[in-house]
């Protein structure tokens, strides 16, 4: 289990299309998971999350920052050997922190349904669903969790939200990863238009990895492509509903043009507790 995750990351360039004009996208994020056993088969999932994305929206534009706060309170339950369940509540205040107000509170979450197949394969099944300022935004989760016979080959999945594959050769460790999901901010400065920004996330990237104190303390360096594209709307513009990549009843008006993907580079620290048996999830959908 991840119990903190801190990470830094910047694109080299993102083009603003039929423009002449690019920008960089600098973020960061710090992810902390707190669980607190209740009984021998519940445990209290606490913690919280913070992000800051800071761009330009509009070419030749100032660079605006986009932030985002999730608080974490779920429940982890064990039923029997095989089966167990999380559920989290994702609760979140996500704008440019201008100007807060009840119009940048959204509410989220995920629950997941485990099979344990054996002390190195898991295989998990659930959804997540958020409200967000274009309405509200869910997807399935299939995936699962593989460790090879030899502790060296590693499968990560939640499927379509994430995945991660890596092969540890003693001290460092090789791997790749993506995440990708949607997410919203308020616009709330003053003097300026009502709007919201839609950022559809997606992040390909391989990594290398140091591995100190038994591998619980990872630091982490990352390269990859980011289509990540911060679109801009009116307040108050919503589709229907948005089912993982899709979104049904889209008659928007974007107000910016689209940004380009981008080569990224990404450094992160990860402090992990092992547990005896790998029985849990060592992420959540991330905000």
């Amino acid at each position: 289990m991840d119990l903190l995750r801190i990470g830094y990351g910047q694109t080299f360039n993102n083009n603003f299309e039929n423009s002449g004009s690019s920008t960089q996208v600098r973020s960061f994020e710090a992810d902390l998971t707190f669980p607190v056993p209740l009984s021998e088969k519940n445990v209290l999932i606490t913690g919280g999350a913070f992000s800051r994305n800071n761009l330009q929206l509009f070419p030749d534009a100032d660079f605006t920052s986009l932030l985002s706060t999730t608080l974490k309170l779920g429940l982890a339950t064990t039923f029997n050997e095989k089966w167990s369940t999380t559920v989290v509540l994702l609760p979140k205040v996500a704008s440019d922190y201008k100007n807060i107000s009840g119009d940048d509170f959204y509410l989220g979450g995920f629950a997941l349904l485990k099979l344990k197949r054996s002390d190195r394969l898991i295989y998990r099944f659930g959804a997540y669903a958020s409200t967000e300022a274009f309405g509200i935004f869910s997807t399935p989760i299939i995936g699962w969790y593989y460790l090879s016979a030899n502790g060296r080959f590693e499968m990560d999945m939640s499927l379509p939200i994430s995945a991660d594959i890596n092969y540890c050769l003693g001290a460092t460790t090789i791997g790749m990863d993506y995440f990708g999901i949607g997410r919203s901010f308020n616009i709330t400065e003053d003097n300026s238009p009502e709007v919201y920004v839609d950022l559809s996330s997606l992040e390909f990237a391989s990594y290398i990895q140091f591995n100190a104190l038994n591998k619980s303390v990872l630091l982490r360096a990352k390269f990859g492509y980011s289509s990540n594209d911060y679109e801009v709307y009116p307040q108050g513009q919503e589709i229907d509903f948005g089912l993982s990549a899709f979104s049904f009843g889209d008659d928007r008006t974007q107000l910016n043009p689209n940004v380009s993907g981008g080569l990224f580079l990404k450094f992160e620290a990860i402090y992990r507790f092992h547990l005896k048996q790998e029985n849990d999830e060592s992420n959540s959908p991330s905000e």
